[in-house]
């Protein structure tokens, strides 16, 4: 049965990528090959490395261990303290470390490793060579290299610590490497090599000594394991001054912090040898509140590289097949979630599973002791999206070609928008009606009829084609329902099947718009063919009213229309246009909704088969301001006082002679009805 679910939800999806053609396919192919590099080597991509190293150190730190202060082992550190008491900075002083180190040899430690170059001369080096000689206790001179540390030593220095390091041949002393493995911006993140043929690590050569070769994690260069104290005012590694252990009459008491631990020699001094962690940046905010310096003093890394082989914790490395296993699986689940066939919601819950299981691997891995320094955790991530998005963009290529067949076989019988939702809601196909408050529009051609039967018939389709097609796009342009065409007449409207705040104004400059394109098409024909007969002009009818829109008709055929008496007063609107010597009329109903200021009053009549006046407006974008408003006053006049009335009107009329329409309604205003209204004849 789950198979038969899982068949089903990616069955459809499948099929769509199958149809989306061949160069949209390989393109797919590309982009998920390209995915699947981009989970594998985002380490060492320019754009994502910065942000894989960044989320280690975050895992690194809320994942890091809180242990008590180590008491395996013991930090003697020259400080500043030391320093201002000596008045010597640089290099430390080595009478101090070798008093120290007569002391610490007393005390029972497992090993002694020295965190310090010892790169040129000093006064005191005999006394120190010396007392290195003499050590019982496993003792081993911090050591590096130019061809490793070019940027801790230089060539001459190298060549005097070549020489020390030779004056304790025969002696008890040995030599470890202080190389640390810096990353490109300095944070320490993996265990250093000694590099070449040069001695072992210190902290190495002191586990060795102590607990035996087999301890020393050989081989091992993966990431240190760094640790958090579990209070935040306790230091993780017991630290001393060294001139305490110096002094003959205060060494003596120290012996119970030095016995049987791993003792380091080094420096604790600010600005001096200190080094990033993958915790320092998120320490900064306690240094900020006044904690201690964020970055360590380097000692601290070689103390941390002795307690994690004390610990044995050798991180396990993940073999390269399996990191080529989870890119190929993060893209094969950003795949799988975009052939899904469910709504927009019902992939949030596949997303967000499959987006948390890409991201919480690498925690999990890192908490069960997996070295994840190298294991992609950005790469994925975006991985799975440049998978989801190629994917999921096939299947829409696809679907959109079986949209864009379906939206136009609807769109020859239906409305745009209609068939649009019909694709997206095949329900609408039911058939049923609701009232609705729209904005109608008719339009007309003069004359185009008697025009048809004085040309040939397919001079006459090819010209109403035209013709159609030039209204129809100032009706869509402008968001409207076109609902259908009666011969050269064009029906649409406004506010169903979605009602908008401006299909007032869309509506009224669609229809000023209508009555352009009709002139338009009058000089295209003109200058077409001068035998063909003169063109008529478009006139259009505007009205604002209730209607019942919806699909009506039967099994076999339906048609999207608006059906009530609101769409006869647009018709005969369009059709008083003739006589009131105009082009574009509306109703003071729609013109009032219009949110237009353009309107002029043209009267009221009463049409063609009507009882009730209809107040007129007409669209006049050009008409002064100051005559619009005259108008007006004029208009309201007549119904109480027709000859103040017509006395403005024939005023405003004498101030634009040319104006047809203004010359028609003084003719008009003569004629009025006990209402105020002219009686449009009937035909």
């Amino acid at each position: 049965m789950a198979n038969a679910h899982a068949r089903k939800w990616f069955s459809a999806g499948w099929r769509a990528v199958r149809g989306a053609g061949p160069q949209r396919l390989a393109l797919t192919a590309l982009l998920l090959v390209l995915a699947a590099l981009l989970a594998r080597f985002s380490w060492v991509l320019p754009f994502t490395d910065d942000a894989e190293r960044a989320l280690f150190d975050f895992r690194a730190y809320v994942l890091a261990e809180k242990v008590p202060q180590d008491d395996r082992i013991a930090l003697v550190v020259y400080t500043d303290e030391t320093l201002i008491g000596l008045r010597k900075r640089s290099p430390l002083d080595r009478g101090m470390m070798a008093a120290a180190l007569r002391n610490l040899d007393t005390m029972g430690a497992r090993a002694i490793g020295i965190d310090v170059l010892i790169d040129q001369p000093q006064d005191e080096d005999d006394v120190l060579v010396q007392t290195l000689r003499d050590m019982r206790t496993p003792t081993f001179v911090g050591y590096t290299q130019v061809e490793t540390n070019a940027d801790d030593i230089l060539y001459n220095q190298q060549v005097f610590l070549d020489q020390f390091t030779a004056r304790l041949e025969g002696g008890t002393a040995g030599v470890g490497s202080v190389r640390a493995n810096a990353s490109t911006e300095g944070i320490m993140r993996q265990w250093p090599t000694a590099g070449g043929d040069g001695p072992p690590l210190l902290a190495r050569a002191m586990i060795a000594a102590g607990e035996g070769a087999q301890q020393t994690m050989p081989g091992y260069e993966g990431a240190i394991r760094w640790r958090l104290s579990d209070l935040a005012e306790v230091p993780l590694f017991s630290s001393l001054d060294i001139a305490l252990f110096a002094d003959p009459a205060i060494a003596p008491g120290l012996q119970e912090v030095i016995t049987g631990r791993y003792v380091l020699i080094g420096g604790d001094v600010v600005g001096i040898d200190r080094i990033t962690t993958p915790f320092t940046g998120y320490v900064n905010n306690a240094v900020a509140a006044g904690g201690s310096e964020s970055s360590p003093p380097g000692i601290e890394m070689h103390a941390t590289l002795v307690a994690q082989m004390l610990d044995g914790a050798q991180l396990l490395a993940v073999p390269v097949w399996s990191l080529w296993l989870f890119a190929v699986l993060v893209v094969f689940m950003a795949a799988m979630t975009a052939l899904l066939e469910l709504k927009n919601w019902q992939f949030v819950p596949f997303v967000i599973a499959s987006l948390a299981a890409v991201i919480g691997l690498p925690y999990v891995l890192h908490a069960q002791a997996v070295d994840t320094h190298g294991f992609p955790s950005v790469g994925p991530m975006l991985g799975w999206v440049l998978a989801f998005t190629a994917m999921t963009s096939a299947v829409r290529a696809s679907t959109a070609v079986e949209r864009q067949f379906a939206q136009g076989a609807l769109g020859k019988y239906l409305p745009r928008e209609m068939a649009a939702q019909i694709i997206e809601n095949p329900e609408l196909l039911s058939l049923h009606g609701e009232k609705r408050e729209i904005f109608v529009l008719f339009s007309d051609l003069e004359g185009f009829t008697k025009m048809s039967h004085a040309i040939e018939p397919e001079m006459v389709a090819k010209l109403l084609n035209r013709y159609l097609e030039m209204l129809s796009t100032v009706v869509l342009d402008h968001g409207g329902v076109i609902d259908k065409f009666v011969g050269d007449a064009v029906v649409a409207f406004w506010g169903a099947p979605i009602s908008k705040p401006d299909d007032g104004e869309r509506a009224a400059r669609a229809g000023y718009a209508i009555w352009a394109a009709g002139e338009a098409f009058r000089a295209e024909v003109a200058a077409m063919d001068a035998d063909l007969p003169k063109i008529g002009k478009t006139r259009v009818g505007l009205h604002w009213g209730e209607a019942v829109v919806g699909n009506f008709g039967g099994d076999t055929r339906i048609q999207y229309t608006a059906l009530g008496d609101s769409m006869n007063t647009a018709a005969r609107l369009e059709s008083a246009n003739k006589a009131l010597a105009t082009s574009v009329m509306a109703s003071e109903e729609f013109a009032s909704r219009s949110g237009l200021d353009w309107w002029r009053a043209m009267g009221s009549v009463v049409l063609s088969g009507r009882a009730q006046p209809v107040a007129l407006q007409e669209p006049a974008p050009d008409f002064l301001a100051v005559d619009r408003a005259a108008l007006a006053a004029a208009v309201a006049l007549l119904a109480s006082d027709q000859a103040t009335a017509l006395a403005q009107i024939t005023a405003v009329a004498a101030r634009h002679p040319a104006d047809a329409g203004l010359a028609a309604l003084v003719e008009r205003s003569r004629d009025l009805n006990e209402a105020g209204a002219h009686v449009l004849a009937s035909k």
